[in-house]
């Protein structure tokens, strides 16, 4: 008799398949901006950490775990960006009097460099708070930006607020969805000094008139301890109706028309909470060129002499960088790799 062979059955698995991010802004049509952050020459430990900071406010249209080489040129970064759909570049420097952040829109600029006159990094911020807040999906959708002050009329304040605007994407009032307005970026610029706050921070919303206890209660899903109590209704009224951190002015607070979570309702107020997350950063725009980091010099805050030492000390710190790498390691563009994968830091 002919032998029966057991085969095993082999289970179906179905793929997981990630959802990806449309390349086409559906509000002007225009593709989605998208950029690279790195580093031009040799950065310390605390602008190397302002770069990841970077990058993760940039998110998620943006290379998280962009691998550099120390050799890569700025040809190199350009050519990989083509493909990619990479629209924008910031770009750190560090020079013996005080470090940079330039900003330019690829291919053929224009090109902002803005001196970082202080900064302080996203650890620095959440170390100073009693309660930091950083949700898994706070990087799940792009900043807002707001731009204050730059309503001056002058021609690099147009330019900087232009392409600020244009480093995010662009967002429809009457469509968007409330749940994806996590984040915000704020530019505020002071005539008078001359110097643009850098904020980041994050978005949230708490229904007014509802005590803490009663909205934890409701989150979290947890069944409260009441041995201590009489009956549930102390547990409603122990801590009051109000929120200690709660505001009643009335610019604090909007009236919502779609629900939002488990406690903010439709048609209900709910109080606006801007929670600082950074990095934080104080900037001073010295310098536009017409190219990408070539090109001609349309604004100077020093004057043409000082933008010729400027460009010297940038060139000679990138310079010493490179020397000091061993002969034997020549890299080139094949070797510069990206991770595009969204929301997942090393």
């Amino acid at each position: 008799m002919a032998r029966f062979r057991d085969k095993k059955r082999k289970v179906f698995v179905k793929p997981i398949v990630q959802k990806k991010l449309g390349a086409v802004d559906h509000v002007t049509g225009d593709k989605i901006p998208k950029s690279f952050v790195f580093s031009r020459g040799k950065l310390p430990g605390p602008l190397r950490q302002l770069q990841m900071d970077l990058r993760k406010l940039m998110l998620p249209f943006t290379a998280l775990n962009l691998k550099e080489k120390k050799r890569n040129s700025l040809k190199d970064f350009l050519n990989v960006a083509g493909p990619m759909g990479v629209t924008h570049f910031l770009m750190l420097s560090k020079t013996d009097a005080s470090p940079y952040m330039k900003v330019a829109r690829t291919p053929q600029g224009p090109t902002l460099t803005f001196k970082i006159n202080k900064y302080s990094l996203a650890s620095d911020v959440a170390q100073s708070q009693l309660r930091p807040r950083c949700p898994k999906d706070l990087f799940k959708n792009p900043p807002l930006i707001v731009l204050s002050g730059f309503g001056t009329g002058e021609q690099h304040l147009k330019l900087t607020t232009i392409m600020f605007q244009n480093i995010f994407p662009a967002i429809d009032v009457n469509t968007v969805k409330l749940s994806s307005c996590q984040r915000i970026v704020l530019l505020n610029y002071n005539k008078d000094t001359k110097l643009i706050d850098f904020r980041h921070y994050s978005i949230r919303l708490q229904p007014v008139g509802v005590s803490r206890r009663i909205r934890k209660f409701v989150q979290n899903h947890q069944i409260p301890d009441l041995r201590n109590l009489q009956d549930v209704s102390d547990f409603v009224t122990r801590a009051g109706y109000g929120s200690e951190s709660e505001v009643d002015e009335e610019a604090a607070t909007v009236t919502l028309v779609s629900n939002l979570g488990r406690t903010n309702k439709a048609s209900s107020k709910s109080a606006v909470r801007l929670q600082e997350i950074g990095p934080r950063m104080t900037l001073q725009l010295v310098r536009v060129e017409e190219g990408l980091c070539t090109g001609g010099v349309i604004f100077s805050e020093y004057g043409y002499g000082a933008e010729k030492k400027l460009d010297k000390r940038e060139d000679s710190q990138i310079e010493d960088s490179d020397h000091e790498e061993d002969e034997d390691d020549s890299d080139n563009a094949d070797e510069m790799e990206e991770d595009t994968e969204n929301g997942n830091d090393d």
